[in-house]
């Protein structure tokens, strides 16, 4: 089942001589489940596309449907809120917040909605991730591989449609790169998550079962490893 449906996304910045093309035409498609890398060095378009995504941008032309919900209808309310129960983000500088726990900080997007957690879900993710015994302890007293992990299973609490994970290993070091990278499969294989890694490194790519190169706002190479 398709889940992600682009359909010639353009996103143009500026204009007449200072105009710039950052997406040129974007077709893609991701089915519930899949876990998709988008690989491309910066200023290949990769981080534009993850914005519309996230319907933190809107695309100049073309459009997105997201679990079937076109982004270009939301007005900016709707589309925060759409975002927060639909679309989850693990950033490469976590967000966590410093005075809550790491219990609350994944909590969050519920405790937005006024939501109880499902306590057999969050201690299935939490458990998947390792981080069961780190729960009542503030962010800057965790490893920045504890904290991306805090970070992804905030993104998951709400069992969103899909996950972005935007260059979610750029911060770390080689041993936390991998185990975040595992982490993410983890995810993909246990709760049946869809995710789209974003990256510039190609061997975090490898990760995925699918690599849909991005360069100079175009696909350019959309393969399946598996």
């Amino acid at each position: 089942m398709e889940i992600l449906k682009c359909e010639g996304v353009r996103k143009v910045y500026g204009s007449g001589e200072n105009q710039t093309t950052a997406l040129d035409g974007i077709d893609l498609s991701v089915s519930r489940g899949e876990f998709v890398a988008i690989l491309g060095a910066s200023g290949s378009g990769k981080s534009t596309l993850l914005h519309i995504l996230g319907s933190v941008d809107k695309p100049t032309d073309g459009k997105v449907i997201i679990d079937g919900t076109d982004l270009s209808k939301l007005n900016q309310t709707q589309a925060a809120i759409f975002r927060r129960r639909k679309v989850g983000l693990v950033y490469q500088f976590y967000n966590l917040i410093p005075t809550l726990t790491a219990r609350k900080n994944i909590l969050m997007p519920l405790a937005l909605d006024k939501k109880k957690p499902n306590k057999e879900y969050f201690d299935k993710i939490v458990g998947a991730l390792g981080i069961a015994d780190k729960l009542d302890l503030l962010p800057n007293q965790l490893s920045g591989g504890q904290q991306q992990r805090v970070a992804i299973a905030r993104a998951l609490i709400y069992r969103p449609a899909l996950l972005l994970a935007d260059e979610p290993t750029g911060n770390l070091d080689q041993k936390n790169s991998k185990e975040v990278v595992d982490m993410l499969k983890l995810s993909n294989r246990n709760l049946e998550q869809t995710i789209l890694l974003i990256t510039h490194d190609e061997k975090v790519a490898m990760a995925a079962e699918r690599i849909v190169t991005v360069e100079d706002g175009r696909i350019i190479s959309d393969e399946r490893r598996r």
